[in-house]
């Protein structure tokens, strides 16, 4: 069947038209846009390292007060939970026997005493022996011996705080028997102005610590580099700043880790024996840290962190960073980043490396130079 002329010239028209309105979208789809992402300029800076370590708290002294003498408590002199004075008396124990025991010491030495003289003048008569004397004289020094003993026992008979501090309950009330040596203290007192707090290292951040230093990638962060700053149980800050006392000679064979001791004034008696605490060392200082904003730095499935900068001619590159202490909104990158690199902050999700990117300074993060720069450093 053949078409008439009508038709074919329709149809030639229409796929013609068709055509034509292809050509015009083509030509009308817009060209592809570059991608704008903001970037953080990175700068070095100095930086003072400081390690944030956990730890607890431990009374400055600690005495336990037993009794050096058998006998019936009479009375309790001191209010549970008190201050107490070194030199106060705390308990009085029933003294009649021993103060019975004096009298007698006191007699025998009298006694005694008389002989040893009166043989002092006859020996030199020859009226007795040098034997004789001597023993005279033996038995007057055994009763000055017996005298001291009994007046010991006397006087052990009140007790007394051995040192000054805060005295907590009494395991004896009045009518108790108590007796020398035995294995229970009576009460304990504890000096806690100052105060220790112990805090624990690990041996291999110790170790490289002490690498950097030596390498001088590390200064010694001077006069200060001994004080400490501590973080209460709450979060709030101790107000009294301590200094490190010594460490541990020796590396604890199960955790791996080194005992540090520092000692803070303690004038309210906010810290108490047992606290936990967070103390802040200052270890060293960077004089060329590099410290990249935490929004632009971001951690693969395996954990390792990573950064996407922008090179000189605008491409995306990631870099494998080594970063393992944060200063606040900033992580300290020991490796992988540069100065004068521009990490992107911005923009993240809609880029990938080795794109071409229009760079911005980022509005969502600032430069480390305008961060406070006594951050403190805190290891992951």
């Amino acid at each position: 069947m053949q078409l008439k002329p009508a038709v074919t010239a329709l149809v030639t028209a229409v796929a013609l038209a068709s055509l034509l309105s292809g050509c015009k979208k083509e030509e009308a789809a817009p060209p592809a846009q570059t991608p704008q992402v903001g970037v953080v300029t990175l700068q070095p800076q100095a930086y003072t390292l400081t390690s944030e370590l956990p730890g607890r708290t431990t009374a400055f002294r600690i005495a336990e007060v037993r009794p050096q003498v058998n006998g019936i408590i009479l009375k309790r002199l001191f209010k549970e939970g008190g201050d107490v004075k070194e030199g106060q008396q705390l308990y009085q124990i029933d003294p009649s026997v021993y103060e019975a025991t004096l009298k007698s010491a006191q007699a025998n030495l009298q006694q005694t005493k008389s002989i040893a003289d009166r043989y002092k003048q006859l020996v030199n008569e020859q009226a007795v022996s040098r034997q004789e004397y001597d023993t005279a004289v033996s038995n007057r020094m055994t009763s000055e011996a017996n005298l001291q003993t009994a007046q010991i026992n006397v006087r052990y008979t009140k007790v007394f705080a051995p040192i000054s501090g805060r005295i907590g309950r009494s395991s004896v009330t009045e009518g108790a028997l108590v007796s020398n040596g035995q294995a229970d203290a009576m009460a304990v007192i504890q000096q806690l102005d100052p105060i220790y707090v112990d805090v624990t290292q690990s041996s291999a951040e110790m170790l490289k610590l002490r690498r950097d230093l030596e390498s001088g990638q590390l200064q010694k962060a001077g006069e200060n580099a001994a004080m400490v700053k501590l973080t209460l149980e709450d979060g709030s800050e101790y107000t009294q700043q301590g200094r490190l006392e010594f460490s541990e000679v020796s590396v604890d064979q199960t955790t791996g880790s080194v005992t540090l001791r520092a000692v803070f004034p303690n004038p309210d008696h906010t810290l108490l024996p047992g606290m936990f605490v967070h103390a802040q060392l200052q270890a060293g200082v960077n004089s060329k840290a590099i410290l990249a904003p935490q929004q632009g730095v971001t951690r693969d499935i395996r954990g390792i962190p990573t950064a996407l900068v922008v090179t000189a001619d605008n491409k995306v590159e990631q870099r494998v960073l080594v970063a393992n202490r944060t200063a606040g909104a900033y992580w300290l990158v020991e490796k992988g980043l540069n100065a004068g690199d521009r990490v992107i902050t911005e923009g993240l999700q809609f880029i990938k490396p080795g794109i071409t990117v229009e760079a911005k300074e980022a509005t969502n993060a600032k430069p480390a130079g305008s961060a406070p720069a006594a951050a403190a450093g805190k290891g992951e």
